[in-house]
């Protein structure tokens, strides 16, 4: 069982007030880090539809170069970057002889993001979007957040680079852009409690021996969202929502029992922010997530965006339940995590990419993913793995050797 830490301590996001953001002339310069995952192709798709107010200069993808290589030529990207160092000469074949720059491996995913822009998207999924997000903080003026693991795992090592570099972060993830937008400008004394929402994910109505047999392609089968793989995965354990615990720990100011759940399956309440007079403040859109994006992209205005329209006499209903710990106790071991300190929130993200991994690859099942981070936040703890973060290096040695752990554990 973890202990608590005498002290947590963290440095918490300065979000932005709208008058951080000028107006420009031309169009705004910016570029993706993680185009071809769910949220890089839907930043893209309300691209496409403003072709003249948005200028892409840099994309990159993990491996897809199929899919990296036909974006950049859509677009007409300076530089493209594949994260596969061993997906260099597919790029080259596809790339060579057009006007786009090129490389593969982590320093030619530091090299993309480092181009100087106005405004860049930090979509890769989990710890190694890490490295190129912090990369980006020197070259653009504006960050938006759609990768959590950023400051799950690197805490206020993530916030004091932002602090360093004076760049304007907002939120992407649904719950927090709206807890972003729902939060008044009455001051942080004035907040009770802010509560993310979570659709249950696909096993909300499953009792615990159905969800321990259960499949990959039901897993993924998310009744309200389109996501990628491991988010998926993490909603259908509610580890997702832990993960948003943590991150909104570090962007709002409010301590951890101020931050609550609450399952709605509707999925059409994003984020609920509850004052002290009594008054409730909740952000509503339908589950779409080209909704906070374009919000993030154009704030402090707002765009045109072709999502479906809230229809609240069709909706007739929206319902709300307390999640189940016995069944989804990802959720726990998440806000004990928080309890612990920053670096068992290190822990917790390696170890659970390392589970969400071998249960993707059918060597796991899915009840055993919140099993075996459980197990590794113990043996970190035992062992001292849970240390302070005190740099960027500490928090790639606590990653490196919790990921160990899980996979001798596994």
């Amino acid at each position: 069982m973890l202990t608590r830490s005498a002290t947590v301590s963290r440095s918490c996001v300065p979000l932005p007030e709208p008058a951080a953001t000028a107006s420009q002339a031309g169009p705004r310069r910016i570029s993706i880090l993680g185009a071809t995952g769910s949220i890089g192709e839907s930043t893209l798709d309300i691209v496409r539809r403003n072709r003249d107010d948005y200028k892409v200069v840099a994309l990159t993808a993990n491996g897809n170069t199929e899919a990296l290589a036909r974006l950049a030529i859509e677009f007409d990207a300076e530089f493209a970057a594949l994260g596969d160092a061993d997906k260099y000469s597919e790029l080259h074949a596809v790339l060579e002889g057009t006007s786009i720059q090129y490389g593969a491996g982590e320093e030619a995913l530091d090299e993309a993001a480092s181009i100087n822009v106005d405004w860049t998207m930090a979509a890769i999924v989990g710890i190694a979007g890490l490295r190129p997000t912090i990369a980006a903080m020197n070259a653009t003026n504006t960050i938006a957040l759609a990768n959590k693991e950023c400051l799950v795992s690197a805490g206020s090592v993530f916030t004091r680079a932002m602090q360093d570099t004076c760049t304007t972060l907002i939120p992407v993830d649904s719950e927090h852009s709206a807890a972003f937008q729902a939060i008044d400008a009455s001051g942080a004394e004035n907040i009770e409690t802010i509560t993310l929402t979570a659709s249950g994910g696909p096993f909300r109505e499953w009792d615990a021996a159905r969800i321990a047999s259960a499949t990959r392609a039901e897993a993924l089968a998310h009744p309200k969202w389109s996501m990628g793989p491991k988010i998926s995965i993490d909603s259908a354990t509610l580890m997702n929502k832990g993960l948003e615990v943590i991150e909104a720990w570090h962007l709002f100011p409010v301590e951890p029992n101020q931050i609550d759940v609450v399952v709605h399956p509707q999925s059409t309440i994003h984020c609920l922010v509850s004052y002290r007079d009594g008054s409730v403040l909740a952000h509503l859109g339908a589950p779409d997530m080209r909704t906070p994006i374009s919000f993030s992209l154009a704030w402090p205005r707002r765009m045109e965006v072709p999502v479906p329209r809230l229809n609240f006499a069709e909706l007739g209903r929206l319902d709300f339940e307390p999640p189940d710990p016995e069944r989804f106790p990802c959720l726990a071991l998440a806000r004990a995590a928080l309890e612990r300190g920053e670096a068992a929130c290190t822990v917790l993200n390696a170890a659970n990419e390392v589970a969400v991994q071998h249960f993707l690859d059918g060597g796991l099942t899915i009840d055993g993913i919140a099993r075996v981070v459980e197990a590794t936040l113990e043996a970190a703890e035992k062992n001292g793995t849970i240390a302070t973060l005190n740099g960027i290096a500490s928090v790639y040695a606590i990653d490196t050797q919790a990921r160990a752990m899980a996979q001798a554990l596994l």
